[in-house]
């Protein structure tokens, strides 16, 4: 009885409309989605109605709930003989790291490889599956830019601050340091400011909200969140910073220092730009539908260019809420900056490879051209790094963003043990404020493994250990 259960519960997978007779294209996608409302029936019955549709479309023209995908079965030729055609024979990419990434993940690279605008790619240590562009891939592109290549949280970052005082302040003031966290920063998805709680940057005076209307639209949500971090794995936590040995160019003498340690995006301006720009491009570039997630804007087209500004306006705003961040924390304790880095991901920019300009999408992963820096951080409770790149063509002038997870959220969630994350979190010396087992350390790949594969792409410059952490409280995703 639970087997029979359990099988009527199994969602319909695309093998199964395989083994109905349909074909990997829009009208897969269309009964896919219907699929997901179920509707009352049955997952045979399901099955049943999805071949009966297959078979005779003209029937269920009418049908209130199967009539989508008759509509799109009966103009699936014609939509074929409009697409862009892929490239049959794509270029190979590096993969750093290759045995420990998921072959979802490698799938959607070598989709992302046969888009005609593509020149080179390759793929991050720390890669899983996204959306279009997998988490930790790179692409660089002729004169075009991919929406999803970006991705939803546009322009998010990492920002370090090293101040002047000892790591002993942890241990002296941890009140006073857990309350900072709390009193000056918000989290999670919808979460912002009161009116007379804003505060003013010059981002906000940006010509995009008073030229472009959708944007307009987008200011007062802007201004709420400014200085605000999203849900998931966006934080903002105290730590140790240790140079092992001084480091001339940034001015750091060797030792140990405490740091503010940043992670978070262009919140829901960022999320809005990309979802309204992604369904724009996927009316205007008609791809197959294994690539339709990676439909992308010619820049010389007045779509193409309303995108780049709003990418870069929501790159830019990104930016400035980790600054507003940082000022508030850096005044409260009354501490001088001895070191200040930034560095963002999800992002595309336009850069000369192989003597051409390209367009390139780090979807996920961190600049690293030559002596650049940049911050992998690890997990709540293992090191981040401070990096500085190599400049490695075959990686286009990048490294990976972080650890990289090592199983979803929902899986997360369902598997592990809130015990074992006290005890992680007991062992390292952490304080935890707020987040959910989604983020617990063991949901994410070994950092040091990760940093091996890479060793090529960045040296390390120091490392940094969180010891007081604080993230969304209900572990909400971006908005």
């Amino acid at each position: 009885m639970v087997t029979i259960r359990k099988m009527e519960n199994k969602r319909i997978n695309g093998n199964d409309l395989i083994a109905l007779g349909y074909k990997e294209n829009h009208a897969m996608g269309v009964a896919l989605k219907i699929n997901k409302k179920r509707l009352g029936f049955t997952r045979e019955q399901m099955l049943v109605n999805f071949k009966n549709v297959l078979e005779n479309p003209e029937l269920y023209l009418e049908d209130a709930v199967f009539k989508p995908l008759a509509d799109v079965l009966l103009k699936i030729d014609a939509m074929e003989e409009e697409m862009i055609p892929l490239k049959e024979n794509p270029e190979t990419y590096t993969i750093y790291g290759e045995e420990n990434i998921e072959d979802g993940a490698k799938k959607q690279m070598n989709v992302a490889m046969k888009l005609p605008v593509t020149v080179a790619g390759a793929l991050m240590a720390d890669a899983h599956q996204g959306y279009g562009l997998p988490i930790g891939g790179v692409l660089a592109t002729k004169n075009a830019v991919i929406p999803y290549g970006v991705g939803v949280d546009i322009g998010c970052r990492m920002a370090l601050s090293v101040f002047d005082l000892p790591t002993s302040y942890l241990e002296e003031y941890p009140d006073k340091l857990k309350d900072l966290l709390m009193k000056k920063t918000r989290f999670g998805a919808g979460h912002g400011y009161l009116k007379h709680e804003r505060v003013d940057h010059e981002v906000l005076d940006n010509a995009l909200f008073e030229t472009n209307d959708f944007v307009r639209a987008l200011k007062d949500k802007a201004w709420t969140q400014l200085g605000t971090s999203g849900g998931g794995n966006h934080f903002v936590e105290f730590g140790v910073m240790e140079f092992t040995e001084a480091d001339e160019a940034l001015g750091v003498e060797k030792g140990k220092y405490l740091a503010l340690l940043t992670h978070s995006g262009s919140r829901g301006l960022g999320a809005t730009i990309a979802g309204h720009y992604t369904k724009l491009a996927k009316e205007i570039c008609k791809l197959p539908y294994e690539a339709q997630n990676l439909a992308y804007l010619d820049l010389n087209t007045t779509e193409g260019q309303e995108y780049w500004l709003a990418m870069n306006l929501a790159g830019d705003y990104a930016s400035a809420c980790h600054q507003v961040i940082h000022d508030k924390i850096k005044i409260a304790l009354g501490a001088e900056l001895l070191a200040k880095v930034e560095n963002h991901h999800n992002f595309a920019w336009k850069e000369l490879f192989d003597g051409h300009e390209v367009i390139v999408h780090r979807k996920g992963a961190t600049p690293a051209s030559k002596d650049v820096m940049g911050i992998i951080p690890g997990s709540m409770a293992t090191p981040g790094f401070l990096v500085r790149g190599k400049g490695e063509d075959a990686a286009i002038n990048s490294a990976s963003h972080g650890a990289g997870r090592l199983m979803s959220r929902t899986q997360a969630i369902k598997t592990l043990s809130s015990t074992d994350l006290k005890t992680i979190l007991e062992d390292n010396g952490i304080t935890l404020l707020g987040a959910g087992m989604d983020e617990a350390p063991m949901a994410y790949k070994d950092i040091h493994t990760v940093m091996s594969a890479q060793a090529d792409l960045v040296d390390v410059v120091a490392t940094f250990s969180p010891k007081i952490v604080r993230m969304a409280d209900d572990g909400s995703r971006e908005d």
